[in-house]
């Protein structure tokens, strides 16, 4: 989720207008919600401290609404709560430590969140079976979408591939 999307996430939850947190940040009254709607939109990209401004004012942490970096432990867990905010994901702890999962029922992004996710776990569990082999799981990981059948993403052949076809065959399709 990019920053602006973020923004507006954490400005309704707050129950804020555009108006109202742009101008407690400081921009004038008179241009304020247009400079929040020009951030939320993504057409103009806060910097570092009106990113700061707006997290504080926000009740965040500025990495709850920077895109965040996986590099880090830090920027890996605000990936996972944006992903708890979007798609539903959700954490538990159990017996044999943390686990992860998705919900399929908390709306249309958990769904098809879930649904890839499962591609993936087929994926994983052909390749811990023997099944597949390493290359194949990574060939599917590293292509992703394009060698999963099942995600309605995997590309088609072409217009003109199809019609060079239908000509070459043309002959063999009347009968």
């Amino acid at each position: 989720m990019a920053i602006g999307e973020r923004i507006r996430f954490f400005r309704n939850l707050r129950g804020m207008t555009q108006k109202y947190l742009g101008t407690v940040v400081g921009f004038p009254e008179k241009t304020a919600d247009i400079r929040m709607a020009q951030y939320e939109s993504g057409s103009r990209t806060p910097k570092a401290d009106l990113t700061e401004s707006l997290a504080g004012v926000l009740g965040v942490s500025p990495l709850a609404l920077s895109v965040p970096d996986i590099d880090s432990y830090l920027g890996l867990m605000h990936t996972l709560f944006t992903l708890e905010d979007r798609y539903g994901l959700t954490v538990e702890k159990n017996e044999s430590g943390v686990s992860m999962r998705i919900d399929p029922r908390k709306g249309k992004d958990a769904a098809e969140l879930c649904k890839m996710v499962s591609a993936w776990a087929e994926q994983a569990e052909q390749y811990h079976s023997g099944e597949i082999s390493r290359e194949d799981y990574d060939r599917w990981r590293y292509n992703y979408p394009k060698y999963d059948e099942a995600s309605g993403y995997v590309k088609v052949p072409s217009q003109e591939l199809s019609d060079a076809m239908v000509e070459a065959f043309k002959d063999q399709l009347k009968d």
